[in-house]
């Protein structure tokens, strides 16, 4: 089951401070690396805000890059004053290795280009960054395979298909929900109570599916039948489903609602 979600650009208006809007930030980050996310779609919302918006874009993709990337991919700016207390996701790509004599044949590794003295080479997490030949620009980042380890090290580029592993979410930004949903080639699962309560049934469809599902989330202040109205009934593919029934709460947080629906999806694809 492949799942990307989409989130709104409202969602860290419910904190207060750039601390817990971190902290949040980190927790939506945890549960799609747990879950093999995909893809989290950041969509604009009329209560979200720029900085905000940022914050969140910027967290996500900061966790998602491995630790020894981060310096030359990410420069020291306010917004990540609070990274180095985020739990980290450790995921398949964020190998702490650093002796190349450890390093094995057909080892799969996130790299970045750099210049030095005229010459291209890659910072692949060990003690010393390998030559690169390749046309990409400086810190531009890269997955590559290591070919050889004696005498030197020397790897070549593959691409994301050629990854039996999960390696990490993508994060990418949209300018509105409905066209994000009209776009989407593939199942559309839209989150709230006022949905249908989801059922086996429902369950054992998205688990057959073939197709690329696209979870979705609401705001803080608005869901998804305020933010789409009656165009919520032109979506193709589309079901709109509340997964929390009996809840006792007078509201379900998104983060809350995000990790309990991931487990349940993977609860039911793994039977």
């Amino acid at each position: 089951m492949k799942i990307s979600i989409a989130i709104p650009d409202s969602a860290l208006k419910d904190e207060s401070t750039q601390l817990d809007k971190s902290r949040k930030a980190s927790l939506i980050a945890r549960a799609c690396a747990i879950f093999r996310i995909d893809t989290i779609y950041l969509y604009e919302e009329s209560g979200g805000s720029e900085a905000d918006r940022f914050l969140l874009s910027l967290i996500l993709r900061y966790l998602e890059t491995p630790q020894y990337l981060r310096k030359a991919l990410f420069p020291k700016i306010d917004e990540l004053k609070y990274a180095g207390i985020l739990h980290p996701l450790q995921i398949p790509h964020h190998s702490l290795l650093a002796n190349p004599k450890y390093l094995k044949v057909g080892d799969i590794r996130e790299g970045v280009v750099l210049h030095h003295k005229g010459k291209k080479f890659l910072d692949i997490g060990t003690f010393d960054p390998v030559v690169y030949y390749g046309k990409e620009h400086e810190k531009k980042r890269l997955t590559v395979q290591i070919k050889t380890v004696v005498p030197t090290v020397t790897v070549k580029e593959i691409s994301e298909s050629e990854v039996k592993q999960y390696w990490g979410y993508k994060v990418k930004e949209r300018s509105n929900l409905l066209k994000l949903l009209t776009e989407w080639k593939g199942d559309i699962l839209m989150t709230s109570r006022k949905g249908k309560n989801a059922t086996q049934k429902h369950l054992d469809y998205y688990v057959q599916s073939e197709k690329p599902m696209l979870l979705v989330f609401g705001g803080p202040d608005r869901g998804v039948y305020e933010m789409l109205g009656q165009r919520i009934n032109d979506i193709s593919n589309a079901k709109v489903l509340n997964f929390f029934p009996n809840q006792a709460t007078e509201t379900v947080r998104m983060e809350e609602a995000l990790m309990g629906i991931l487990s349940i999806l993977n609860f039911a694809n793994s039977n």
